[in-house]
């Protein structure tokens, strides 16, 4: 459900009159790359969901004994999480199982009042949403699971977020009001604690809160590690396998596409520029946008090398898109190739900023002259990424790609 002005599946037509696919090649062929691909999904999911159970654990020390210790640890635990999960997002646009899905996962921006309280007139929050400063925690009605998914778009806003990730976060960490450059939200731990030693009020509701929350996050994720497990039956993973290998293919550039130039590029990177908003960046509370960034070119690139490290470290490698195009054309294989470098070691440059104390929100500031260049550039790079990945796309045979774009871009 992040931003997006179009659902990608409508754009789908008859591929009729469109060149063979290629035949199979000595080292790989077609239905091994579709395969694998499920499998990259399969294994992608679940690290994030074997990630999100460690937050879980770390949320339910943290609720048990609030200290700045357990504090600590849940919220290192979070970002743990989100190195998993942002890799999954190359997985979005061609499935229909992964965007009828992602929304309650990975919901952003938030209205945060509709949660918690928040600090007054601290920020905009989108016109017309009589439910942000609903403020649930202050309230009286039950927290439960029925609850939180209520919330979700309530009354039409898609700024009323109440589960997934980043409300996660919200209640870790609190609203960044950008004190200092360096200093992410600043939530104390004594906004879990009991008793005289609670900070704002309601501290049980809101232990409450997080925890059912991340109770959701954790059986969200449970379900689409299932959907793409070749152990399960009828499951989404058995539907993409019978499709037409042509289709098939075309799901997977045109996910890979559209996070890239539509998604990333455009909705995560180029509105927070353009506004120079730090309510437009993707983990606002956390300053950990520039992650964010980097695991979704890494996502996109795990897909077109056939290549994943999984959390244990160990590599998941198999018959891959870069594989299938280099035997059909092997010049524009290496264009793309380059291209993807060049988005990665983009992206890397933005990571190395904010280990250096410059966090994202401070690269899109308007006096930042040389943070805003780091993140065109890494808009710029995302864009010939694309179009590469749309002349692969047109070279096996798939026909015109019409990757998602976002109507948000500037010239």
């Amino acid at each position: 459900m992040s931003k997006t002005f179009s659902q990608p599946l409508l754009l789908m037509t008859a591929l009729l009159f469109t060149p063979a696919l290629p035949a199979a090649g000595p080292d790989t062929d077609t239905g091994a790359v579709i395969i694998h691909y499920a499998d990259l999904a399969h294994a992608s999911f679940r690290d994030s969901l074997d990630t999100a159970r460690q937050l879980q654990a770390k949320v339910n020390a943290l609720i048990t004994d609030p200290t700045p210790q357990t504090h600590q640890a849940a919220k290192d635990a979070w970002l743990t999480a989100r190195q998993a999960y942002g890799q999954t997002e190359a997985f979005r646009f061609g499935n229909p199982n992964v965007d009828d899905w992602e929304g309650q996962v990975n919901a952003w921006p938030l209205d945060e009042g509709l949660i918690d309280y928040v600090e007054q007139d601290s920020y905009e929050h989108e016109d017309g949403n009589a439910f942000a400063s609903a403020n649930v925690i202050a309230g009286t009605e039950a927290i439960t699971p029925a609850l939180l998914r209520s919330l979700q778009e309530k009354g039409g806003s898609e700024a009323n977020v109440g589960t997934g990730y980043h409300a996660v976060e919200f209640l870790l960490w609190g609203q960044d009001l950008n004190q200092t450059p360096q200093q992410s939200g600043s939530r104390p731990h004594t906004d879990f604690a009991g008793g005289a030693a609670c900070t704002h009020g309601n501290c049980e509701r809101r232990a409450r809160y997080l925890k059912v929350a991340t109770g959701l996050l954790v059986s969200d994720l449970a379900h689409m590690a299932a959907d793409w497990s070749a152990e399960s039956k009828g499951n989404y993973r058995q539907q993409f396998l019978a499709l037409e290998p042509r289709e098939a293919l075309r799901r997977m550039l045109f996910g890979m596409g559209s996070l890239s130039l539509g998604e990333l590029a455009g909705e995560r990177m180029n509105v927070a520029l353009l506004a120079h908003s730090q309510e437009d960046e993707h983990s606002c509370f956390s300053d950990n946008t520039h992650n964010d960034i980097d695991t979704n070119i890494r996502g996109i690139r795990n897909i077109y090398t056939g290549s994943y490290v999984r959390n244990d470290g160990s590599s998941l490698e198999g018959p891959s898109l870069a594989r299938l195009l280099e035997q059909q054309d092997a010049a524009l294989a290496g264009t793309l190739m380059e291209r993807l470098d060049a988005s990665r070691n983009a992206a890397q440059a933005i990571v190395d900023a904010a280990g250096q104390g410059e966090a994202f929100d401070q690269q899109i500031v308007p006096e930042n002259a040389a943070g805003n260049q780091r993140i065109r550039t890494a808009i710029n790079a995302l864009r010939a990424q694309t179009i590469a990945l749309e002349a692969a796309a047109t070279a096996l045979g798939i026909g015109q790609l019409n990757a998602e774009t976002s109507t948000t871009f500037s010239n």
